[in-house]
């Protein structure tokens, strides 16, 4: 009885202190105005861009000779059996910029909290046009291993989502070892369009 009274107090914690951070982001964005809003966008997918170039030098070349690229500011969470993560950033072709939201739901074991950038390369302009015209839904999971070159061995950090559509996912310790874009929603964000 002890344990289930600690595991619903520890889950009523932790949804307090989750609600309490979305709350906050929320309350942080509403004080910005659009322009602010695509200038820290434009901060964080610079930032996202050159973490990605480190880990994983032939990035560079996929999104020079690519259709577009889109990069996304994430904040994901996982209580128990239900994962969450929201973000916003923007997708490129051309030197136009679409600015863009995102949201996912899912189911995962654990509990955690972790902030990542997800990078989508198009191969084609289809598919770039696709995801800023109609949204795109990822409806599975991929997993990626990945390793840091001190580790040695290959390093597989990018992920096939689509024979057009390349995905890599960066947190603050380099490559994610599993990337997932399961339930996850991605539109035009039309407050900053």
């Amino acid at each position: 009885m002890k344990t289930i009274t600690r595991n619903l107090f520890t889950l009523i914690l932790i949804g307090f202190i989750s609600t309490s951070i979305i709350a906050q982001e929320k309350e942080k964005k509403n004080k910005k105005s659009p322009a602010e809003e695509r200038a820290e966008i434009d901060k964080m997918t610079s930032k996202a861009l050159a973490e990605l170039y480190k880990v994983q030098p032939q990035a560079r070349n996929e999104i020079a000779n690519s259709k577009g690229y889109a990069v996304f500011g994430n904040f994901g969470m996982n209580l128990f059996l239900l994962s969450t993560a929201n973000g916003a950033g923007k997708a490129v072709s051309g030197g136009k910029a679409t600015y863009m939201k995102m949201y996912s739901a899912g189911v995962g074991v654990g509990i955690g909290v972790k902030k990542f950038n997800g990078i989508f390369i198009f191969k084609t302009t289809k598919a770039y046009q696709n995801f800023i015209e109609e949204g795109w839904q990822g409806g599975g999971q991929a997993d990626a291993a990945a390793k840091d070159n001190k580790q040695g061995g290959a390093v597989a950090g990018a992920i096939s989502i689509s024979p057009d559509i390349t995905f890599y996912q960066v947190t603050n310790k380099g490559l994610a070892a599993q990337a997932t874009i399961q339930g996850t929603k991605y539109w035009k964000d039309k407050d900053l369009n």
